[in-house]
């Protein structure tokens, strides 16, 4: 990182960002050609989960290059400056890359549904079977991250 002292290192600091962030982008390549998605997301010790329909574009990304990215930001704020060239903005941001498996498992699926679902609120949490079975769950375990701060 070319500035060190915006750097994030602390483990605890990686996961307050996570924790205040309310949207995840997954990034996928697509026969060599880069695919974002913007998804709603759980966190929990070192594994990001999400939640999609049974098809579509990311899951046959994912079947064929399981290699993923991530980045998630928090406390984004834009500040005005007097020109142009003195704009910036206030942030906290966390990057990594990991690995995605599509779980299969119901066990798996309720796991990585109630981390979703704690990220943005409070359980206890109940899941109808039916639907169950029409949601495909992701799991990404954080193979390294980093994290970067600008506080102005």
């Amino acid at each position: 990182m070319r500035k060190s002292e915006r750097e994030i290192t602390d483990p605890v600091e990686l996961d307050q960002v996570i924790m205040r962030a309310e949207v995840c982008r997954l990034g996928m390549v697509d026969d060599g050609e880069p695919y974002i998605v913007p998804m709603n997301f759980g966190y929990r010790r070192g594994v990001f989960f999400f939640h999609c329909a049974q098809e579509g574009r990311k899951l046959d990304i994912i079947r064929r290059n399981p290699r993923v990215c991530f980045e998630l930001e928090s406390d984004v704020r834009l500040i005005g400056g007097d020109r142009a060239c003195q704009w910036t903005s206030s942030f906290h941001s966390v990057i990594g890359v990991g690995n995605a498996t599509v779980v299969l498992d119901d066990i798996g699926k309720k796991e990585g549904l109630e981390a979703i679902m704690e990220h943005y609120a409070e359980g206890p949490f109940d899941f109808d079977e039916h639907p169950l079975t029409l949601t495909v769950v992701i799991r990404v375990v954080v193979e390294r991250m980093s994290g970067k701060r600008s506080k102005h």
